[in-house]
């Protein structure tokens, strides 16, 4: 193996996408947005693709061309496109645009018409997350907007969205709120004499946990990845984590009884013994947040940081543990073997799976697949 790895299972995403849709009757669009979690958009892309999937999304052009680059013809979904990007190739190479403005909804129609072929485009509805998304008051002059230009023939409304704030916690009543707007909204867009073919609300959690918000598609991210949004929620058990980051011992070496470790010495060895230094730091996504709490499995247990997380390395105190240079570290995986999980890290941290993915998938670690074809 290389000095670091992350070691990504593209068997374990195209299985967990096609659980995924067995919960389901609506489509499936897989989110690859942020390279894809971590795990590498174009890879995972093309084996969620093969477990089911049939619709990519993402947040930037950019992400969207990687994929058509790749070769990638399904079809994609690009919504975070800010006032005044150029959306014309995006049209030319047939990647769905989300608009929420009137100004995104004129940027797009402009485009189709220099294209001399219409815009596909989801309009987006804020249902409560107060974030991206047409207010209520706004939304109707959006949609007449729309269907004057798709009967113009300058776009094609494919969809109508949005997104859910709180599916990760069962029972919310924001939930239903959310779930209600939407109708309205939808309600709205028809009287409008619009048709959307692509009704889409649920992410993850609301896959998992409400089938009413599934509609004509669902939109998962992290479940594609084998981490689920819910704890302990029956249907994300069959979910099968698809990274695992481990890196080889740098340098092991014996120090007496008191010996301060790392910066600031905030861990002082209570023992003579053995210290093993792992070459990952903050600067490869291992949270400094992690020093002295942080765990990784180490000569057949789990081992606490000793001391802060440096920019390229931490250590590790394993005591009369039979360590030596070059033996593997595991930061985490799938937690077959003992070793810690991304969401162990996440509890340690105070964050979610999400970001414990998405900062070390994307380290100086090199990502090596297995199973699969990348």
């Amino acid at each position: 193996m290389q000095q670091a790895e992350a070691v990504i299972d593209l068997d374990a995403i195209s299985s967990n996408v096609s659980h995924l849709a067995g919960l389901t009757s609506a489509a499936v669009m897989a989110v690859v947005k942020a390279d894809g979690y971590g795990h590498g958009a174009v890879p995972a892309a093309r084996a969620a693709l093969r477990g089911g999937a049939s619709w990519l999304g993402v947040a930037t052009l950019t992400e969207a061309f990687q994929l058509r680059d790749a070769g990638i013809t399904a079809p994609v979904l690009a919504w975070l496109i800010a006032p005044g990007t150029p959306v014309d190739a995006a049209v030319r190479r047939d990647v769905d645009l989300s608009c929420a403005t009137l100004g995104g909804l004129a940027a797009a129609a402009a485009a189709g018409r220099a294209a001399d072929r219409p815009a596909r485009v989801h309009l987006k509805i804020d249902t409560g997350l107060s974030r991206g998304g047409s207010t209520a008051g706004s939304w109707p002059d959006l949609v007449t907007a729309a269907a004057k230009a798709q009967a113009d023939g300058a776009v094609q409304v494919v969809g109508v969205w949005s997104h859910l704030a709180c599916a990760d916690e069962p029972g919310h009543p924001s939930v239903d709120r959310q779930l209600a707007a939407y109708h309205e909204a939808l309600d709205v867009a028809e009287r409008a004499g619009l048709r959307p073919t692509h009704r889409h609300l649920a992410n993850s959690a609301g896959l998992l946990t409400r089938p009413d918000t599934h509609f004509d598609l669902v939109r998962p991210g992290i479940a594609c990845y084998g981490l689920s949004p819910v704890r302990g929620w029956p249907s994300a058990a069959a979910l099968r984590p698809a990274m695992t980051v481990r890196a080889r011992v740098l340098i092991s070496k014996q120090v007496p009884a008191g010996t301060g470790v790392s910066y600031g010495h905030t861990y002082r060895t209570e023992r003579p013994g053995t210290i093993a230094v792992i070459p990952l730091g903050y600067a490869d996504g291992v949270f400094r947040a992690a020093s002295n709490a942080g765990q990784v499995w180490l000569a057949g247990a789990r081992r606490t940081i000793a001391g802060r997380v440096c920019m390229d390395q931490f250590v590790v105190d394993v005591g009369d543990a039979p360590v030596g240079d070059g033996d593997v570290a595991v930061l985490f995986g799938p937690g077959d073997g003992g070793e810690p999980t991304a969401d162990d890290w996440a509890d340690v941290i105070g964050t979610i799976n999400y970001e414990v993915v998405c900062r070390l998938g994307i380290s100086r670690a090199v990502r090596r697949y297995v199973g699969g074809a990348a």
